[in-house]
């Protein structure tokens, strides 16, 4: 086949994917988990239900598929974060930013019912540690830089900025987030550069 019949093809099937995935999602946020058919996704995508079970067997590996790419998203803007600043102080303010801002927006756009099929596995697991990873590079970089506290090990700094952005998914204001943001870089020692 052509280069540009396969390139059409691969983009349509990448087209019926994401409308799959976005149906789904919102069918079980707006109804509960253990309402969503196979047929109203179908329905809701605009395609036949012959065609969803050539891409999903069924909802669970559907809406599995949808948090697995809100994960693999957050990941990748926390890198863009780290990669756009130079210095220590500021790669490391901007990403427990954006982290308790992920936290906070999980729990506000989502359900109970939903955080209980997706948050448990192997691809939680690795995606926990992945974060985990970054987080301690990021703390290990700016304590080196004279920027945290170093009486305390990069790993459990991380174990305790994880654990308390985490919080910020039980805050209902933003201006709750920013405050539990600072409270966090304190715990750290946190102390930017004069040129921050």
């Amino acid at each position: 086949m052509p280069k540009l019949w396969n390139e059409t093809i691969d983009a349509h099937r990448r087209s019926v994917r994401e409308a799959i995935l976005d149906s789904a999602w919102t069918l079980a946020t707006e109804h509960g988990v253990l309402s969503v058919t196979m047929t109203q996704v179908a329905e809701r995508a605009g395609i036949g239900r012959a065609t969803l079970y050539k891409y999903f067997p069924d909802v669970e590996a559907i809406l599995a598929a949808q948090h697995q790419r809100h994960v693999d998203s957050h990941l990748a803007r926390l890198i863009e974060i780290r990669d756009q600043h130079t210095k220590a102080d500021q790669r490391l303010r901007s990403a427990v930013e954006h982290y308790a801002n992920i936290c906070h927006h999980r729990a506000q756009h989502g359900t109970e019912e939903l955080a209980a099929l997706l948050h448990r596995g192997h691809q939680v697991d690795h995606a926990q540690q992945h974060l985990a990873t970054l987080f301690e590079e990021l703390i290990a970089d700016a304590a080196a830089a004279g920027h945290l506290r170093n009486d305390v090990a990069p790993a459990e700094l991380t174990t305790y900025c994880l654990h308390a952005l985490g919080a910020a998914g039980n805050l209902r204001a933003q201006a709750a987030v920013k405050r539990l943001v600072a409270v966090t870089l304190d715990g750290l020692g946190f102390s930017p550069s004069s040129a921050h």
